[in-house]
């Protein structure tokens, strides 16, 4: 029997497939065992092995239902198989908000507001925005993903930490609501974190080719740093 397709507008919360594989794992549970159990005593005719894997390997999420279910069967709380919100939806859904709750709230028309959630895409005006971060309570990294500014900021930081920083406080400030002082000092530092590591790098006599590995893989998680360094700094 085939998996039912999905309500519209009816995600499922943000699902940590890791946990639920460490979980199953733990019990000694092989993928047919949740399988078994998902069929014979939570009414999901439709589990088979391999939708417990899709959902492990993150190929599909469970919805609401499916979720607590999997939780029953892994002996856990659905809590522990809920991950931290990425997208839009994501955060919504973990708020327990209907889209009409948001659109209403936010001054949008329904349809599009439910726009920007399926596309990823918010197009809100900055009131719009602040509303929306103080309805979903987003912290400010979070605030940054969804209001799609991301891919932005992490530009601007690639530049600072490989040309002059000083050159993008300014453009950082305008994505990042901080103090001027704090994001000097936190471009300064990851300026000096990169360009350290390039030179350690060459100095060990790894040559151009580990150097670029290791810089490129610190510019990969350019914003991570970032974000690290002001949790740090701000303390």
């Amino acid at each position: 029997m085939r998996r039912p397709p999905a309500l519209p507008n009816q995600p499922g919360p943000p699902f940590d497939n890791l946990a639920a594989r460490r979980l199953r794992t733990a019990l000694g549970m092989g993928p047919e065992h949740v399988a078994y159990g998902l069929r014979v005593s939570y009414g999901l005719p439709y589990a088979t092995p391999d939708l417990v894997l899709d959902w492990e390997d993150g190929t599909l999420t469970p919805t609401s239902p499916e979720l607590t279910a999997l939780a029953a069967v892994l002996w856990c709380s659905p809590g522990e198989l809920i991950g931290r919100p990425r997208t839009l939806r994501e955060h919504r859904v973990s708020r327990g908000l209907a889209p009409e709750d948001v659109a209403r709230a936010l001054g949008l028309e329904l349809l599009a507001y439910l726009s920007m959630e399926e596309h990823d895409d918010w197009r809100g005006t900055d009131r719009q925005s602040t509303l929306l971060a103080d309805l979903l309570q987003l912290s400010l990294p979070d605030f940054v993903t969804v209001t799609g500014r991301e891919p932005r900021l992490a530009e601007h930081l690639r530049g600072a930490v490989s040309t002059r920083w000083q050159a993008h406080v300014r453009p950082v400030a305008k994505i990042v609501p901080l103090g001027r002082r704090l994001l000097e000092h936190t471009l300064r530092e990851l300026h000096q974190q990169y360009q350290g590591q390039m030179v350690a790098t060459l100095s060990w006599g790894g040559g151009s080719e580990d150097s670029g590995a290791s810089g490129q893989e610190f510019l990969d998680r350019i914003v991570d740093h970032f974000w690290d360094t002001i949790r740090l700094n701000s303390g």
